[in-house]
């Protein structure tokens, strides 16, 4: 069973720019750039779990994930994550679509991914603000907030999911956060 573990941090725009500076700083790894449009699909089982289906697509490909929350008392989030790549985009769409799960939410996120020692680090920016995640073992968060000096910084609870339900626009029977009007 694949486990995600990560911890979600809000930025505001001192925030982003003081890590920008300690990643060059410490000569973290970039890794790269990328636009993601993200549809996050419920219904049936999905609902009985508190799992999600998401299709991830980026310029250059387009994940399906299966994400189910585990309960916990952290600030560092933990979850079952299954991911993987597919060619046919809108096919995977007809096919989650006629299993009966639903479009519900839909957000778009620029995102830029760093590698800090055994940590991979994203600032991502969403039409409704700045965040930043460190993904890895807790040990290797720990060891990256120390290294980028960012250890007194709030974690962020809530989900992109969660934020674009509270936050987005709705838009033909979907939740939807843009950067521009679609």
């Amino acid at each position: 069973m694949a486990i995600e573990i990560e911890k979600k941090y809000r930025l505001d725009e001192a925030k982003r720019q003081f890590v920008l500076n300690a990643l060059n700083e410490i000569g973290a790894e970039f890794v790269g750039e990328d636009l993601e449009e993200n549809i996050i699909y419920n219904g049936g089982a999905l609902n009985q779990k508190n799992a999600i289906l998401r299709i991830r697509k980026t310029q250059s490909k387009t994940l399906l994930t299966y994400k189910e929350q585990i309960q916990s008392q952290s600030n560092i989030k933990h979850q079952i994550e299954h991911e993987t790549e597919v060619v046919d985009c809108e096919s995977l769409k007809s096919i989650v679509e006629t299993l009966g799960f639903r479009a519900n939410l839909l957000y778009e996120k620029r995102r830029k991914t760093w590698k800090i020692r055994n940590a991979e680090l994203v600032v991502d920016e969403l039409p409704f603000g700045l965040f930043m995640e460190i993904e890895g073992s807790i040990t290797s968060i720990k060891e990256a907030e120390m290294l980028l000096d960012i250890e007194n910084f709030d974690a962020e609870l809530e989900t992109y999911s969660g934020l674009t339900a509270r936050l987005g626009i709705l838009k033909d029977g979907i939740i939807e956060a843009r950067f521009d009007n679609h």
